[in-house]
């Protein structure tokens, strides 16, 4: 882009850049011609007459000398006038400082690893955004609504301009050294190619994606998405899940969104070589010393323990889902897990 930029500016900048210098060559023959000057009192003083420093006469001038001398300072003006003008407009249409901005943000996209690529900045990538920021997750959003990324920027969070089904587009949001992709976009069709594209770009990247329909679902799944989520059969489930057992519903929403209440729901996963491994739930410290209900256990080979018993064996890789006080997670976090919490995956050190 810049370079696009500096091609352009010499390519329509040139001949004025040209144009002065040939003024100046003018003015001296011009001198040395009609007023008999020396080459360095001809440029001297055409010198002094462009830059209009109001300095005296090296010699007298006769009539042509003051009639060329007057042509000379309004060519001059007139020139200066209008390459003021020019170069002022070309800054305005090339918007030097937007071109400055998308270099800092190349340089800053390069230096990216570990984060979501999330493509669609729409009601619901805005949603997941807000909830991975919240969450401390590094996030590259790629829409090509520009009026919708205006927030982004205003919110110093990084993001690409361009069509999210473009593969120079993912490859610019570093999609070969990102965790992860959400494709949110509002066309099906868009979902499915940029699942495909993703997949083929990185093989180990976690893929979620949005389905309208059921046979999109299929096709998702299908393109190499890992988690695919239908925002119209939840919404549906969720109201049935309000009518049915409003009370369960609302206990859920708090404790996973955090929010108004001291009690929170978490995943924790139990990393190799913590203390916790090998030891029985009602050994380990859990609920005596923190507080914390274990509701759940998944294994590393994806079994589901459902409310564990107190003789059950914690094993490396373990991940438990956890209630209890947000204070007390953070400080099992912290002691145990070797990070405060909450955190997204395994605690890093």
């Amino acid at each position: 882009m810049i370079k696009t930029w500096l091609s352009a500016t010499f390519r329509h900048a040139g001949p004025l850049l040209v144009l002065p210098i040939a003024l100046i060559g003018i003015g001296t023959a011009g001198f040395m011609f009609l007023q008999d000057y020396s080459l360095l009192e001809a440029l001297y003083m055409t010198i002094i007459t462009l830059s209009t420093v109001g300095f005296g006469e090296i010699k007298p001038l006769d009539q042509t000398g003051r009639i060329f001398t007057i042509v000379l300072i309004l060519t001059g003006a007139t020139f200066v006038a209008y390459q003021l003008t020019y170069f002022s407009q070309l800054m305005l249409d090339m918007d030097l400082l937007d071109l400055v901005r998308r270099r800092r943000l190349k340089k800053q996209l390069e230096q990216m690893h570990g984060h979501y690529v999330v493509c669609g900045f729409g009601q619901m990538g805005q949603i997941i955004v807000d909830e991975l920021i919240r969450g401390g997750i590094p996030v590259v959003v790629v829409d090509n609504d520009e009026s919708l990324l205006v927030r982004l920027r205003e919110k110093g969070i990084l993001h690409l301009l361009g069509d999210a089904t473009e593969e120079e587009n993912l490859l610019e949001a570093g999609i070969k050294r990102a965790d992860g992709l959400v494709s949110v976009v509002n066309k099906d069709t868009d979902n499915v190619y940029i699942v495909l594209t993703a997949r083929d770009l990185n093989k180990d990247l976690l893929i979620f994606a949005r389905a309208g329909t059921p046979y999109t679902e299929k096709r998702l799944f299908q393109a190499g998405a890992n988690r695919v989520v239908s925002p119209f059969a939840i919404g549906a489930i969720r109201i049935a899940h309000n009518i049915l057992r409003p009370t369960v519903t609302d206990f859920l929403e708090l404790a996973l969104s955090g929010e108004g209440m001291e009690l929170t729901m978490e995943e924790l996963r139990i990393p190799d070589g913590a203390e916790l491994v090998g030891k029985e739930l009602m050994h380990s410290g859990i609920r005596s010393q923190y507080n914390l209900i274990v509701v759940a256990i998944k294994r590393a080979d994806g079994q589901m323990v459902y409310n564990p018993s107190p003789l059950e064996v914690l094993q490396a890789g373990d991940i438990m889902v956890v209630i209890g006080p947000q204070e007390n997670l953070a400080r099992f976090g912290g002691a145990v897990l070797g990070c405060p919490l909450p955190t997204f995956g395994p605690c890093k050190s």
